[in-house]
């Protein structure tokens, strides 16, 4: 554990603080809808921050990261598999709500979370919008 807390490690923390919290509000409250901004501001910010990275520091880490040792590949197989996951529980849903779902299945796999959260997003205002229009919710 390093001595001092470095802006790096303050992001990878502060990320770790928000899942934890989301993660546990969303479990305590099964019953709440998705919420299409949040999920629209998510993917937004998160883009951003990608194209500041990219900006910065170029695609090239991204492949040294995951490809320089064991812990480098088991953490790009499991984003791999929490994208592969989640893709696999939103899609019933899309495909109710009439969402282009192979234009979005190439969406998320261009950007992996970024395209994820902007099909939530469109998900939970298709099923918004139907719900208020007394339709049945996707």
């Amino acid at each position: 554990m390093p001595d001092t807390l470095t802006p790096f490690l303050a992001l990878a923390l502060g990320g770790m603080i928000c899942a934890v919290v989301a993660v546990v509000v969303i479990a305590a409250r099964p019953a709440a809808p998705g919420n299409a901004l949040l999920a629209g501001a998510l993917s937004a910010g998160f883009a951003a921050f990608t194209a500041v990275t990219i900006a910065s520091e170029g695609v090239f880490p991204v492949m040294l990261n995951h490809t320089s040792n064991l812990w480098g590949v088991q953490v790009w197989w499991d984003l791999l598999f929490a994208l592969g996951i989640a893709t696999f529980l939103i899609l019933p849903r899309a495909r109710a709500a009439g969402m282009n779902v192979p234009l979005w299945v190439a969406f998320i796999l261009a950007t992996a979370s970024i395209g994820l959260l902007a099909m939530a997003a469109r998900l939970f205002w298709l099923e918004q919008s139907r719900a208020a229009q007394g339709s049945p919710a996707a």
